[in-house]
């Protein structure tokens, strides 16, 4: 019985040209633009110069700053309320303020202090630009360091800093991107199509017709999850096929072991989507509660902000959200290749969600005739 119910969704499918766009296209060009669109560089920050000190040392400083791509020196204000006035005319997004004896500081006590002022209407702009500034501004005093006779370039203070990034260590922001980009795009697949399936042939009133026949609740809920399922695989496969061609990312630990736990949080998805169908009237109830529970689930996912950073609510929230831990142990298989062993904390509460969802959309499906 599941086997004919599985050939009458992909003849649905198969007839909606649409979908058959949709599925191979959507991943594609998600994996295509999103990274390069997205981008957690910031470039080309406008700084405006406030150089009380007028010195050949200050002059390189603001040498160092132009020359790198992450600024651009647009103004020179000759004092603090003509640099405020560049802030908030939009003329700069910072304001790099040198102090009178900058150089002599410098020079004889290997010390000295800057100002800088940054517009935090853009938060992540003024952050990070603040953070490359602060970098670029210890690079110089370390050079400055080891030319009046510094043990090594390196040295600030007799402490030697040799950083190294475990898991992306050219800190590319690509790279932990990439796969929370393909978990959000099997989600978004494979939780909106079922949510539109069961309301859709309740409008146009094929879903009297199976009533009328001998199928249990499991058989038919089964018949609908299975296609989607597959579609939920296809999608995946594409995603990470594309991230291969364009970036060079692939999966660090076992393909396999992937593929095996995307079973569970695909079919617990799509049994989402067809509960939400059960319960729904129309096409457009079913969208708009699949829309809002679809957002609540990727923002509280910690793929856009870590769960640490949230309020207690919103981390008891994503402790009950099946995309937190798919989007783990997406992770930490593309990133760190963890094993069975290391990921079994995470594959239980899919597995239990699943289950639960499952139980619950076969049971919600009321069967009438």
């Amino acid at each position: 019985m599941i086997k004919y119910l599985i050939e009458k969704e992909f003849k649905q499918i198969w007839r909606d040209r649409f979908l058959l766009v949709l599925i191979p296209l959507l991943p594609a060009l998600v994996m295509l633009v999103f990274p390069w669109a997205t981008t957690m560089e910031i470039k080309s920050v406008n700084i405006s110069v406030l150089d009380y000190d007028h010195t050949p040392l200050s002059a390189k400083l603001i040498n160092k700053i132009s020359s790198t791509s992450y600024f651009n020196i647009t103004a020179v204000a000759m004092n603090k309320r003509e640099a405020n006035d560049h802030i908030s005319s939009g003329v700069a997004d910072m304001v790099i303020e040198i102090p009178n004896g900058f150089e002599k500081e410098l020079v004889n006590d290997r010390t000295s202090s800057l100002m800088v002022l940054a517009n935090a209407v853009n938060g992540s702009k003024a952050g990070f630009g603040t953070s490359y500034l602060n970098a670029i501004i210890i690079d110089f005093a370390a050079q400055m360091n080891f030319a009046q006779g510094a043990i090594s370039l390196n040295t600030m203070g007799g402490i030697s800093v040799e950083p190294y990034y475990w898991f992306n260590p050219s800190m590319d922001y690509k790279i932990p991107m990439i796969p929370a980009l393909i978990v959000l795009i099997v989600t978004l697949l494979v939780g909106f199509l079922p949510s539109m399936n069961i309301v859709a042939e309740k409008e146009s009133g094929t879903i009297e017709q199976i009533n009328v026949t001998p199928v249990s609740k499991f058989a038919f809920i089964a018949g609908k999850l299975i296609p989607y399922w597959i579609i939920g695989v296809i999608v995946l496969s594409i995603a990470i096929l594309v991230s291969y061609l364009m970036f060079g990312l692939q999966p660090k630990g076992s393909i396999f072991l992937l593929y095996g736990i995307s079973i569970f949080f695909i079919l617990g998805i799509s049994a989402m989507g067809l509960l939400i169908s059960n319960y729904s009237s129309t096409m457009q109830q079913a969208m708009f509660t699949m829309f809002f529970l679809i957002i609540i689930i990727i923002l509280m996912s910690g793929i856009l902000t870590p769960i640490s950073s949230m309020p207690e609510w919103a981390q008891v929230i994503a402790a009950i959200n099946p995309m937190t831990y798919f989007a783990e142990i997406m992770k930490l298989i593309y990133l760190k290749g963890s094993t069975l062993a290391d990921l079994m904390q995470y594959i239980y509460p899919l597995v239990v969600f699943f289950v639960i969802i499952f139980a619950w959309a076969m049971l919600s499906y009321r069967k009438r005739g």
